[in-house]
């Protein structure tokens, strides 16, 4: 098998594990942890395996200089964001979640065009338009609540902030990301995290009873670590070396779909004529906002997606 249909495969699976963590994950809430004590499990699990794995990259120290910075990605991206896409999901449902998330790009063009001076064509404007339709109609004209989901509007707006916040992230780590290895860059940001939502999370994590929980809990906690944190991760650090940047986070319009079907199928969720409707105008936003401008000076050049 060649790398590059290995690297399809690490970018499908990263993106099927990202669909099938928002019913994995919301199973896990708030029976077994709260949502803020379920994010100390992942950033305590993620910063524990990075730091096993950091032996195998370079020895780097971080430049003085950069220290703010560092500390800024780690509360955007290993912190605020965490927060408010689990408390998000624990109050709203899979199916509304696994679409929102989705609008991570279009939020990205839009700060992008805001702190960076991107120049943004009339197709992507109207992408943006598009996409930023089916988010509110998800949040302001669906259901306001059921038994497993007591706030569905805030819990939606939450998960939409989420892609406000990792948005800005992925703008403010771009010039991280390219001076240090990807074990150094991730073993300090889910450490600076652990302090980060410390605060947050220290009550909801030491509540939960460690002695007496069942495996129905301790699986959907490790899938979380392991696999949304950990694998997901790695898998999309390989894809990147075998396939375009544009290529892999073409992948983002697979999860709705893996995302949606799951939840379906395991009884979590049901869809309705205002979540189908909601979901294509997002992923229709997403693509003409991700395209290429036809203008040569446009500048297309944009960090890639992740959940």
């Amino acid at each position: 098998m060649s790398k590059r249909t290995l690297a399809i495969l690490a970018a499908i699976g990263a993106t099927t594990i990202y669909g099938l963590n928002h019913t994995i994950a919301k199973g896990a809430m708030p029976e077994y942890v709260q949502p803020f004590g379920f994010i100390m499990f992942r950033v305590i699990g993620a910063a524990l395996l990075f730091w096993m794995l950091s032996p195998f990259g370079p020895k780097e120290k971080i430049d003085r200089k950069d220290y703010g910075r560092m500390l800024l990605c780690a509360f955007l991206g290993m912190g605020i964001n965490m927060l408010a896409f689990f408390k998000g999901l624990s109050l709203s449902t899979p199916i509304n979640s696994s679409v929102l998330v989705t609008t991570t790009p279009i939020i990205v063009l839009i700060l992008s065009a805001i702190f960076i001076k991107e120049k943004i064509g009339a197709k992507k404007i109207f992408g943006i338009a598009i996409g930023l339709t089916g988010a509110v109609a998800l949040i302001f004209f669906g259901p306001s609540l059921r038994e497993d989901a007591p706030n569905i509007p805030l819990g939606n707006f939450l998960v939409l902030m989420n892609s406000v916040f990792y948005g800005s992230y992925l703008i403010g780590a771009k010039t991280l990301i390219v001076k240090y290895h990807p074990f150094t860059f991730m073993k300090w940001l889910f450490t600076l995290g652990i302090f980060i939502c410390l605060p947050f999370g220290y009550r909801d994590f030491v509540q939960v009873d460690f002695v007496n929980l069942p495996f129905e809990a301790v699986w959907r906690i490790g899938f979380v670590i392991l696999g949304t944190t950990f694998c997901t991760y790695l898998f999309n650090i390989f894809a990147l070396t075998q396939l375009k940047a544009s290529t892999v986070s073409a992948f983002v319009y697979i999860q709705p779909l893996i995302g949606i079907l799951f939840a379906v199928a395991m009884g979590k969720d049901s869809l309705s004529i205002l979540k189908i409707s909601a979901a294509c105008l997002v992923l229709l936003g997403v693509y003409l906002a991700s395209s290429k401008s036809s203008s040569p000076k446009a500048k297309n050049a944009r960090p890639s997606h992740k959940n």
